[in-house]
């Protein structure tokens, strides 16, 4: 029995190809639309847009073509997954800048030292910089600084306008060496300037007194 001609075609091995062609192309017109209906169950959420969707699919092939176009661009669930994540970064956020005292449940921030309500300490502060340190922490993240480190280590900061005991008595002795210096003999010679005698600890003691010098002949 020969198979049933298709557009006229007698010819076995054309009307076979004919035929697988025709197969191929009503499976992939039905893919296509149960791929339009999953497709648009995952982005959309009105069960009323997935039925149009599907509904459009219908059309062969061009119905799909026109659903790609106009489909939303993300999954429902890649768009709840954004949304958590705002979410839990936001209470982060909030969760630093805002918290509870252990003690009274007074309203605080993380950089308070104690509870401005029951004047509890909170945070110990950094003996260098004097931030507020986290009972976790081994070293200040500010200054760099060893957390229990003793405050006399630190080295004594000096005001703009202060200068160094050392300036200060050198100072001191070449003011008084230049005095001594101008001063004259009772008989109107010039008076010579004793050298300052070196004391111990690597100062100079100030020569306060003068000895004349014979006049000239």
């Amino acid at each position: 029995m020969r198979a049933l001609a298709i557009f006229g075609i007698t010819n076995d091995a054309l009307n076979l190809a004919v035929n697988l062609l025709l197969l191929f192309m009503i499976v992939l017109y039905l893919a296509l639309i149960f791929w339009t209906f999953s497709d648009a169950r995952r982005r959309m959420a009105d069960p009323l847009l997935v039925g149009c969707a599907t509904a459009a699919s219908l059309f062969p092939f061009v119905g799909t073509l026109v659903y790609l176009i106009v489909r939303p661009p993300e999954y429902l669930d890649d768009v709840r997954e954004r949304e958590l994540e705002i979410a839990a970064a936001e209470a982060r956020l909030a969760q630093l800048d805002e918290m509870n005292c252990q003690y009274c449940d007074f309203e605080i921030e993380s950089s308070f030292l104690r509870c401005p309500s029951c004047l509890r300490r909170l945070k110990e502060p950094c003996a260098t910089c004097g931030k507020p340190l986290d009972p976790r922490w081994k070293i200040c993240p500010y200054c760099e600084a060893e957390i229990g480190q003793a405050s006399s280590q630190r080295r004594p900061r000096r005001s703009p306008g202060q200068q160094p005991v050392g300036a200060t008595l050198a100072g001191s002795t070449a003011t008084e060496q230049r005095a001594a210096a101008r001063r004259v003999a009772p008989d109107g010679t010039a008076a010579e300037p004793r050298p300052a005698r070196v004391v111990e600890g690597g100062g100079s003691e100030p020569a306060t007194a003068v000895r004349a010098r014979p006049p000239a002949r």
